[in-house]
């Protein structure tokens, strides 16, 4: 089956970005660190601690969801609730910053995001209920009173 293979590689380019997204905060930092200047009146220290906090929860999130893909891929099994909405996130999360890229830094970046959006739906879809199996929430017909006619 395919999706051992998508969902490692998709855990290690996860990985890879999130070492990427702490290397351009940091050169943020010493930009600003260097620079001193004040953005509208704000401290440049407030700025520094920002850029720090924000590049270090972005890298942390996207380190988290390529670990929890990576395990995820070693066990073969189909995601908890709580890792899937962590993978959901993640997919949203590379669709808005796709937005935001294709306006900022241009296409090139644009495709790298929606290549990443691609890389977690398919491990979501992957790794989905199989075909035939009914869903995890509420009774099946069989919960159903006997005689009462089907809804």
């Amino acid at each position: 089956m395919t999706r051992r293979p998508i969902a490692l590689a998709t855990g290690v380019a996860l990985l890879a970005e999130a070492a990427g997204v702490l290397l351009v905060h940091v050169a943020l930092t010493a930009v600003l660190g260097s620079q001193r200047m004040s953005l509208a009146g704000l401290d440049p220290d407030a700025m520094i601690a920002g850029t720090w906090a924000m590049g270090g929860v972005l890298a942390a999130f996207l380190a988290l969801s390529g670990v929890a893909l990576l395990v995820l891929a070693l066990r073969d099994r189909a995601p908890g609730r709580t890792l899937r909405l962590l993978l959901i996130s993640c997919a949203i999360t590379h669709g808005v910053l796709g937005a935001v890229t294709a306006a900022l830094v241009g296409w090139g970046a644009f495709a790298f995001m929606m290549a990443m959006l691609a890389l977690v739906v398919a491990s979501l879809i992957l790794y989905g209920p199989e075909a035939g199996e009914a869903p995890e929430s509420g009774p099946g017909p069989e919960a159903a009173e006997p005689g009462a006619a089907p809804a």
